[in-house]
């Protein structure tokens, strides 16, 4: 038996674990403040359920871990939570009012390559709406973004496109529809390879050079460029494309938001399931090349997991936890910092100092003391190294005599408390 982890899936220490905590708390708080609600689904799917929203040339069908139960069902592990919540509308549209704003924070797999900011295991934080069309909410999910990044103390940019400008561009050059996909799987991938290979590639799939050509000067130019273009065009995806991105600029101008967003014309997202407006957040420095968030607009999954002859509008954004925490770990913020408030030694004391502990953490506070029995030294070099702020030594003195010392462990300062005053422990602590 080899003792270790699957690769791309990791154990977290203590330490760790706090900063991903951190960053969870951070995020729900900036969620409820949007008003959107939790909800938590299965990790386990039905593979056709989760298989059915690519077509076959995505490589994301390549990166869904598929087996089978007992009962020989063909499953599959959730690769994110934009297809499970789908499916959670379709079974309980009864029950709830639309517009539906929700956020979930779970796990996710995915059977591809591993480096930094991207596992095999690893933690999404959505948040969606199903519900509204238009771009007024779609200015909200990036607004959310800002603002969860600036409390994070994350600098970004937030690049945004429209899928119906991308298929728009594409057969616009001159494109057959049958290789639509082909194409707008490779064109995500653009900037990530050089001009020539990008050719190239689209070349293989079935496109003529003049018609990567057009479309390497159409994906030159910007958006008022592109608008200016195509003003006149009888091309509807186009014109719909061009629309959206126009919308959504007109609120991101109104929010105060263009200094956070770039237009990029060859984002394209890889699930075939968006169908308007996209998005991904970076961080602005390059610390990380890979995004750290990211999302879009995907109207039909919701309606056709339905299909009841009604239109399900939904949008949603997600936040990447692991490439979050890749970027917070090294932060000052949580250098030499414990979850823990207050270290009880007992000296023959323990079952007064385990009512001790109890009373106190009543206060909100958290409290570890000492069950070894170790010397007081071994004790004070315990909560020395493990960065606990406070001490409480509990002998049968401060038993007797009804107080004990607060020990400062930072400032080396002392503070007499009596034990029917042990709320005056608490506004030590919180103000120091």
């Amino acid at each position: 038996m080899i003792i270790q982890n699957v690769k791309g899936g990791y154990d977290f220490a203590p330490k760790e674990q706090k900063i991903r905590n951190y960053i969870n708390e951070v995020l729900k708080r900036n969620f409820e403040e949007f008003g959107y609600l939790p909800i938590e689904t299965p990790i386990l799917c039905y593979f056709d359920m989760l298989a059915g929203k690519y077509d076959e040339n995505n490589d994301i069908l390549n990166e869904i871990y598929r087996l089978k139960d007992q009962g020989s069902r063909d499953l599959g592990l959730r690769y994110d939570l934009t297809v499970p919540f789908a499916k959670f509308i379709a079974i309980n549209k009864n029950e709830l009012k639309l517009p539906f704003k929700r956020y979930e924070i779970n796990k996710v797999f995915r059977d591809g390559p591993v480096k930094l900011g991207r596992d095999r295991e690893f933690t999404q934080c959505d948040v969606d709406v199903v519900g509204l069309s238009g771009q007024m909410i779609e200015a909200e999910l990036l607004n959310v973004y800002v603002k969860a990044f600036r409390e994070l103390n994350i600098e970004i940019v937030i690049k945004y496109n429209s899928r119906n400008l991308l298929r728009g561009l594409i057969t616009e050059c001159g494109c057959k529809e049958d290789l639509l996909g082909a194409v707008i799987t490779i064109v995500d991938k653009k900037d990530k390879v050089t001009t020539e290979e990008f050719k190239k590639m689209l070349i293989e799939v079935g496109l003529e050079e003049n018609e990567t050509n057009n479309l390497l000067e159409y994906f030159s130019l910007d958006l008022k460029e592109l608008t200016n273009k195509f003003k006149d065009t009888n091309n509807e995806m186009l014109k719909v494309g061009l629309e959206e991105l126009n919308n959504l600029e007109d609120y991101l101008k109104a929010t105060d938001l263009m200094e956070y967003c770039e237009f990029s014309s060859t984002l394209a997202r890889g699930q075939d399931y968006y169908t308007g407006n996209v998005f991904e957040v970076y961080e602005k420095n390059g610390k990380l090349t890979g995004a750290i968030g990211g999302g879009g607009r995907y109207d039909n999954m919701v309606t056709e997991f339905i299909d009841d002859g009604e239109f399900y509008p939904a949008v949603g954004v997600s936040f990447g936890l692991t490439s979050i925490y890749a970027l917070l770990k090294d932060s000052e913020k949580f250098k030499d910092n414990s979850i823990i408030d207050l270290y009880i030694i007992p000296m023959n004391t323990p079952k007064e100092s385990l009512k001790l502990a109890n009373d106190l953490r009543e206060y909100g506070l958290n409290i570890d003391l000492d069950m070894l029995g170790k010397k007081l030294k071994k004790s004070l070099d315990f909560a020395n190294k493990e960065n606990i702020p406070f001490v409480i030594i509990l002998g049968e003195d401060e038993i007797n005599n009804q107080e004990f010392k607060l020990k400062d462990m930072r400032a080396n300062q002392e503070f007499t408390i009596k034990m029917s005053e042990l709320e005056k422990v608490k506004e030590i602590i919180k103000k120091n």
